[in-house]
């Protein structure tokens, strides 16, 4: 077993740490976000909370499995201007209903990444975008939607601005990785410092 496991099945998370030269391992957790987020929303806590909540769900999740190994959890929220939280699309036709919701506006996009051993929480960080998405014809949307589902359907914000998704956007503010799915500056320097990773 791998010193680092990521408790997640994202493509780009898992792309990101590869890239950076990170050897892991990867596993899904298997937390049941839709009720996690719904008892956090009820209970009146932000996006940037909920998507920390959720990294560190996953993390514990599978580090309490897996003695003295560290695990990687991350999660990604998207709040509207309004304050309104989208979650990743359930079909084709509420992707293209978000993406209608964001055209033309700014949105707030939180990454959040937890670092946990032996069942416990042991380093954490939120990386914060915002994104203004450009106006965007019914017919592009729809065009958009039936291109990339198969990809899109895994993302909150229906877009993955490291591919076609760039073509959605007028501005944003944040760094790459953290709309990627993942703060990397602050979790590289962790590993780092606790020689995870190299000097």
């Amino acid at each position: 077993m791998t010193q680092i496991v990521l408790a997640s099945q994202s493509s780009g998370r898992a792309a990101m740490l590869r890239a950076a030269g990170i050897a892991f391992e990867a596993t899904a957790a298997h937390v049941d976000e839709e009720a996690l987020t719904a008892g956090l929303v009820a209970a009146g806590q932000t996006a940037r909370n909920i998507a920390d909540a959720l990294a560190e769900a996953k993390a514990i999740k599978i580090s309490s499995r897996l003695p003295g190994v560290t695990v990687i959890g991350a999660d990604s929220t998207l709040a509207l201007a309004d304050g309104t939280m989208l979650a990743k699309p359930e079909s084709p036709d509420e992707a293209a209903d978000h993406l209608r919701r964001m055209a033309g506006t700014r949105h707030k996009l939180f990454s959040a990444v937890v670092a946990a051993r032996d069942g416990a929480p042991v380093w954490r960080a939120i990386g914060e975008a915002r994104l203004w998405m450009r106006p965007l014809s019914d017919a592009f949307i729809a065009d958009y939607v039936a291109q990339h589902w198969d990809s899109i359907r895994w993302t909150v914000g229906c877009y993955e601005i490291e591919g076609a998704g760039v073509q959605l956007f007028d501005r944003v503010e944040g760094d790459p990785w953290t709309i990627i799915g993942m703060p990397m500056l602050p979790l590289m320097a962790w590993l780092r410092a606790t020689g995870l990773a190299p000097q």
